[in-house]
């Protein structure tokens, strides 16, 4: 092998990088590359993993080590062209997918958004004025950063000087202190210009809560004119994890996520801490909740079904009367018949919107039984503008379908004696079926997912009376459970929502695999395995 080696390198010695694969420059540019993929990853993990973003951290960690591995192994070579699409794939699809599954376990949602140390310090920041605490006049100064100072006499007329990094000391041991005014603030300190009077107010909001000095101990704004000393008022107990508060004795104790006294009373924020099932046991045993997610899940399936099966009779009745060899204008016609279906819905549904609408329509002006504001006529609205929308595909797959049944087949028929009805029910709609059933199921699968109509024709509403979550009388499944987690305006609740995603995922799973077996595709993928 040796020889043979030698041979092809016409004599000379393979070079050391020549187990790479590729030629000197091709090898250094790689390199380049992958150092600086290496370094912008580990800049850009380092804030994830320090901003609560640990999982996805972990994520493009792992992945960037796989393309690492895929770009310097020469046997790894034929993996170099989908790697890219691997990497989006995991990040962009799967990470998502067991995200979600993780927070339908969780109580992640508004008052548990950050991660516990960052609450425990939210909480341990807060302040109490102790009884008998001295009390400050202040005077404040801006810095060239315009990061703010201040000037503090106390009631003995004692003076301080505070900054905003904590430093606290004496006014004496302050240098470039210039001269006094009548209050005993100095007109000048260097580093500062001097916040005039007339602007106190205006700063006032900056000062609000902040504390100048240590922690605890400290001095904060509570007036335009006065400063008081400070305390914190709330310490961890790491060995106990519990929270207590200095200023009562109060003991708050870790119940799933939340600092809960005994009365009660609870800290926040709070943070997100794995609860089991409770997010599906809520949905099955809250009334509150199931209420709502009974009304809305029944609606979803009368939503899909009638979806489908109104634009398929359209469609289907359009298509058999367009199907006449002796009609006029027949692909004029045709073309005109398929103009819904080249509009975008965001358009469409827009118009439609405007034609209802009881004011202004051309429709709801005259005819007005309460499209958006009664939960029947919201539905039949809502139902007529997905007819408009979808009649014209049902119009052109059916049109499709027609042209391949054999016309000796009618033919036939006509010489048996079959009325047309009969023809219909016995020849087209079975032999149709077969060409379109498959899409039929598909519609059904996409229907019942279709965000874009319910929310842009009512939103969801008219709101369900009494839903303690919020819910819609149009509302679909996934509508509700985007409301619960991003636009419900009674705060999000990610757990819940990523539980009813679950719920939605597993009914489309077994729609899909009942396309599959309806159509034969499972059969056909096993033969080829």
């Amino acid at each position: 092998m040796a020889n043979v080696s030698t041979t092809e390198n016409q004599g000379r010695m393979p070079s050391p990088l020549s187990s790479l694969g590729d030629s000197l420059p091709k090898i250094l540019i790689r390199f380049g590359l992958l150092m600086l993929l290496d370094a912008l990853t580990i800049s850009f993990v380092w804030q994830l993993w320090f901003s609560g973003g640990a999982g996805f951290a972990i994520t493009v960690t792992l992945v960037v080590i796989a393309i690492n591995v895929v770009f310097l192994r020469t046997d790894a070579m034929p993996l170099r062209w989908i790697m890219p699409g691997l990497a989006f794939m995991i990040m962009m699809h799967i990470y998502p997918v067991i995200f979600t599954v993780f927070t339908a376990f969780t109580n992640y949602g508004d008052g548990h958004l950050v991660e516990k140390p960052v609450a425990i310090q939210q909480i341990e920041s807060r302040t109490y004025v102790p009884e008998g605490a001295p009390t400050y006049g202040w005077t404040a100064y801006r810095d060239a950063d315009g990061n703010i100072a201040l000037w503090l006499v106390d009631e003995e007329g004692d003076t301080y000087f505070a900054d905003s990094e904590g430093n606290y000391a004496p006014a004496e041991e302050v240098p470039g202190i210039g001269e006094l005014d009548a209050n005993g603030a100095p007109l000048s300190i260097e580093g500062y210009t001097r916040v005039p009077a007339n602007q106190k107010l205006v700063t006032l909001p900056e000062l609000q809560g902040h504390t100048y000095g240590p922690a605890d101990g400290g001095v904060q704004v509570t007036g335009i004119n006065t400063a008081t000393q400070t305390e914190q008022k709330y310490e961890y107990d790491a060995e106990n994890d519990t929270m207590v508060d200095q200023e009562t004795g109060l003991i708050y104790y870790n119940v799933e996520g939340t600092f809960t006294a005994e009365d009660g009373d609870q800290l926040r924020p709070g943070f997100p801490v794995t609860i089991g099932a409770e997010n599906f046991t809520r949905i099955a045993t809250n009334p509150a909740i199931r209420g709502p997610f009974s009304t809305i899940f029944i609606w979803t399936f009368i939503w899909a079904f009638f979806s489908v099966f109104l634009t398929f009779a359209l469609g289907l009745f359009y298509s058999l009367v367009m199907n006449k060899p002796d009609m006029p204008f027949q692909r004029a016609i045709r073309v005109l018949m398929i103009v819904p279906y080249a509009l975008p819905p965001f358009i469409s549904v827009l118009i439609w919107r405007g034609l209802l609408n009881p004011v202004l329509g051309v429709i709801g002006t005259q005819w007005n039984p309460g499209w958006f504001t009664d939960p029947f006529w919201a539905k039949v609205g809502v139902l007529g503008v997905n007819l408009w929308l979808g009649y014209a595909y049902m119009f052109l797959i059916t049109t499709g379908a027609l042209q391949g049944i054999s016309r000796d087949i009618y033919e036939a028929a006509k010489v048996d004696g079959a009325s047309g009805i009969y023809q219909f029910r016995k020849i087209t709609l079975p032999l149709l079926l077969v060409a379109v059933g498959p899409l039929l199921i598909g519609s059904f699968a996409f229907n019942f997912n279709n965000f874009t109509i319910i929310d842009l024709y009512n939103s969801g509403g008219p709101p369900i009376a009494g839903a303690a979550t919020p819910a819609g009388h149009t509302d679909i499944l996934i509508s509700y459970t985007y409301r619960l987690a991003f636009a419900g305006g009674r705060g999000a609740d990610y757990g819940l929502a990523a539980a009813i995603s679950i719920i939605i995922f597993v009914i489309v799973a077994i729609i899909t695999l009942f396309n599959f077996r309806y159509t034969g595709m499972l059969e056909e993928v096993s033969e080829n395995v």
